[in-house]
């Protein structure tokens, strides 16, 4: 079991030692956010708290200031009444206004107070008894009542925190506006929630050591619901300051990758007609794989795929769209797939036309595009092109194909 313990416990007191130095860095611009401040409070006790669980570091504390059981005293109150009352008052500030949070952090705060004064009061009552230092406080000793009477305290006043933190979380996050701090607040309910198992297995050791059970024999459950806890309250806390970056990396490699998925459709337009590209120099391998701000450059590239499209309307043959909406009706597409097809096999028609000079007689075909009885937002233009994109790139090329616009047609949407 110390074994285990040497291992769960000193990484997660790194981990608050992270979390408390990645918040740290917000206090230069938000001095005044009790929520922040509450925060740091919070990491850095249940950081000393599993600093002192760690079995050799507790026994060095005990030996090196000559009071034996000291490091347990410390574990309890900076990990369990301290801390449980400083992330409530983080959460506290989060959900309610801040007068009314003012006032609830106010009374959680002085009862938090209380019940430390009484615990070390409880535990300085534990020590006129002589007893030599035990390795494992609460359930070696549980049988004192002394020492079961300051177990109470310590179970009550640390799982009712768990208790409250998980009410309001689950409360206020169904409601919270904000996705990334919704989804913080469920995630620091889940840590609650293993912390508050170890509460329930302190409590059980209460019981059983009265029937004459060792509560050692399922000790392991303490450093599993406290590795587990810290972990997903760190990340849940946290997760409003970290999750919005996520979503901006998810987005740029989205972007990136449509942004190269576009790129032959592209190609063939600008190279038709240069004029479309705000930049007329061809962009080399390496400018195509480093674009800069990715946003903007997958904004540009739609609008010349836009103008690209636009220039080439007088080369559409309107008998070529028909005959390709045929033959992808025939091969079993349908909705935008078989407008995308009809789309690329006439665009590619077209470069050939334009290519030739020649441009088709009459009236311009009526554009293509996606369902119009959906809207037509940004999201829905990126994703038509890229199906028109897709389309186009598993065309044969235009440049060596010897057949007739027909006979391209009927071969391709086969």
């Amino acid at each position: 079991m110390a074994d285990v313990k040497a291992v769960v416990f000193p990484a997660c007191a790194a981990l608050c030692a992270l979390a408390f130095l990645y918040k740290l860095r917000d206090v230069r611009h938000r001095r005044d956010d009790p929520a922040l401040l509450a925060l740091l409070v919070a990491f850095s006790c249940k950081g000393v708290s599993f600093t002192l669980s760690t079995p050799l570091v507790a026994r060095k504390v005990d030996v090196a200031l000559g009071v034996d059981d000291l490091g347990a005293l410390g574990i309890h109150l900076f990990g369990g009444v301290a801390s449980s009352a400083a992330f409530l008052t983080a959460i506290v500030y989060w959900v309610y206004p801040r007068e009314e949070a003012q006032r609830r952090a106010l009374v959680r705060l002085l009862a938090a107070a209380a019940v430390a004064v009484v615990m070390i009061g409880l535990w300085v009552a534990a020590k006129h008894g002589g007893q030599q230092r035990s390795a494992h406080y609460l359930v070696q000793n549980v049988h004192r009542p002394v020492v079961a009477a300051y177990l109470l305290l310590y179970v009550s006043a640390f799982g009712s925190g768990m208790i409250e933190i998980i009410r309001l979380c689950l409360r206020y996050g169904r409601v919270a506006g904000r996705q990334w701090l919704r989804r913080g607040l469920h995630t620091t309910a889940v840590g609650a929630g293993a912390c508050l198992v170890y509460c329930l297995n302190r409590l059980l050791a209460l019981i059983t050591s009265q029937c004459g059970l060792d509560p050692l024999e399922w000790e392991l459950l303490t450093p599993v619901a406290n590795g587990v806890g810290i972990f997903f309250l760190v990340a849940g806390l946290t997760m409003p300051s970290w999750g919005p970056r996520v979503s901006d990396g998810r987005r740029m490699a989205r972007n990136f990758i449509t942004y190269q998925r576009l790129h032959p459709l592209w190609h063939a337009l600008s190279t038709a007609v240069p004029g479309i590209a705000l930049d007329p120099q061809p962009a080399g391998r390496l400018a195509r794989l480093l674009p800069g701000d990715i946003n903007f450059r997958l904004y540009r590239r739609v609008i010349e795929i836009q103008d690209g499209l636009l220039a080439l309307r007088p080369y559409m043959d309107s008998d070529i769209i028909a005959a390709a909406r045929r033959s992808a009706d025939e091969a079993g597409l349908s909705g935008d797939a078989l407008q995308a097809q009809a789309q690329a096999v006439s665009l590619a028609a077209a470069l050939r036309a334009k290519r030739d000079h020649r441009q088709q007689p009459g009236e311009e075909p009526a554009p293509l595009g996606p369902d119009a009885t959906r809207g037509g937002g940004y999201a829905d233009e990126v994703a038509w092109l890229l199906k028109v994109a897709q389309a186009y790139t598993v065309l044969p090329s235009a440049e060596t194909s010897t057949e007739t616009s027909a006979e391209t047609t009927e071969r391709t949407t086969r």
